[in-house]
């Protein structure tokens, strides 16, 4: 990973989700990838089945487009409190810097995910870096991490896996860092499209702006403000 992470921080943990939805207040997280790098070196994953509660199940279209069903899920799930408890201990200590590829998204499954276990606090304290507010800055439209994959020629995939998902934003991540060293001006500022408004649920450390498909202003410059 870039020097300028450990520049100002201990920790990098990037991680993906898939879920039964979009509202992560009513919806349902099947699936939890993280991965986490440490300034020395080390390097430590998981990748986790949730299992959905009974009477739940995956919604047609979700299976369609991740492969992972029920049967799976009753296999080889893990409950709820568990996924939460292993990502809340990847989280603690101090100097944590967590991404994702439209991280918002992620963010507020695993809020969920970690209040249901009483684990919420885990993300207290923590510094957010969204990679598709990234790469809108430095590529045009359309802004799929497929896109992203293929734009920068990166070996990982977008399988709508969340193991592979989060292994494809880490090396984005980088492959972002190497081309231009300001991945630190995004931290905890997220991008969103001017046409449906600030995302919501807000999460109250994010500073948001909108953020035009067509602008050669970083996000991170006063310029890039639009009414």
């Amino acid at each position: 990973m870039s020097e300028w992470i450990w520049q100002n921080f201990e920790r990098l943990v990037v991680i993906d989700t898939e879920t039964t939805g979009i509202d992560p207040a009513r919806e349902r997280v099947i699936e939890l990838a993280a991965i986490a790098y440490g300034r020395s070196g080390e390097e430590e994953s998981f990748d986790l089945f949730v299992s959905l509660p009974e009477g739940r199940r995956v919604p047609p279209f979700i299976v369609r487009l991740t492969g992972i069903t029920d049967e799976l899920l009753a296999h080889e799930g893990v409950k709820s409190a568990e996924a939460a408890e292993r990502l809340a201990g990847m989280l603690s200590g101090p100097g944590t810097l967590l991404a994702a590829y439209n991280a918002q998204f992620d963010l507020c499954f695993i809020y969920y995910l970690l209040k249901e276990a009483g684990m919420e606090g885990a993300l207290r304290g923590l510094k957010f870096l969204d990679a598709l507010t990234v790469y809108r800055d430095r590529r045009p439209y359309p802004h799929k991490l497929e896109n992203a994959v293929e734009a920068y020629g990166l070996a990982g995939q977008n399988t709508h896996r969340a193991v592979d998902d989060a292994a494809a934003a880490a090396e984005l991540l980088e492959a972002m860092s190497r081309e231009k060293d300001d991945l630190m001006n995004y931290v905890n500022l997220f991008g969103y499209n001017p046409k449906f408004g600030v995302p919501k649920p807000r999460i109250g450390s994010i500073t948001y702006r909108p953020q035009p498909f067509d602008s050669d202003t970083p996000l991170y410059e006063e310029g890039a403000r639009v009414p």
